[in-house]
């Protein structure tokens, strides 16, 4: 028995969200439900501790600014997706996997370090100081799936991948 049970009922819905949800932006859960619901087992224990829905296979800090790359689905999924054809955990997966016409392999991590993601964060504020003064509106960028626009603030919900408003960063 886990140290957070989770309800299965809860689980359940949580899994027809969101299949619902990625099947309808083009995207596809793994097949293999048992498995799948494991995962967002896994999910849904890292919300109620964390307060948001860390990635079951990484390690989250309990932060949420630290851990926005890594909240589901991550910063990772759609070049993990191209890449090999699955996410980091296997959650998400290629439709030639769906299909059975290539085998899921274990992903790489490709989420730098935390060391790195601090160099990159400190480049990106100073490249955004240059180019601000410059735009009539900030540009925002959905962390997920890259959608851009320009306005005040971001939208509630990315109407490409339906991630909410807090995984968008200001991008200019």
């Amino acid at each position: 028995m886990s140290e957070n049970p989770v309800e299965q009922d809860r689980v359940e819905r949580y899994y027809k969200k969101l299949k619902k949800n990625a099947e309808k932006s083009g995207y596809h859960l793994n097949a293999d439900e048992d498995f799948t619901k494991e995962l967002l087992e896994s999910i849904l224990v890292n919300k109620d501790r964390y307060g948001y829905e860390s990635c079951p296979c990484r390690l989250a800090s309990g932060n949420i600014s630290d851990d926005q790359d890594i909240i589901c689905p991550c910063d990772y999924r759609d070049p993990d997706l191209n890449d090999f054809g699955a996410c980091y955990c296997g959650l998400y997966v290629s439709s030639d996997i769906l299909n059975g016409e290539k085998e899921l392999t274990p992903i790489p991590e490709r989420r730098p370090s935390l060391d790195n993601r601090l160099k990159s964060l400190e480049s990106d504020i100073n490249r955004f100081e240059d180019m601000k003064s410059s735009l009539n509106f900030p540009v925002w960028r959905c962390r997920v799936c890259g959608y851009l626009c320009a306005r005040e603030k971001p939208p509630e919900v990315c109407p490409i991948c339906k991630v909410s408003q807090d995984r968008f960063s200001r991008f200019m």
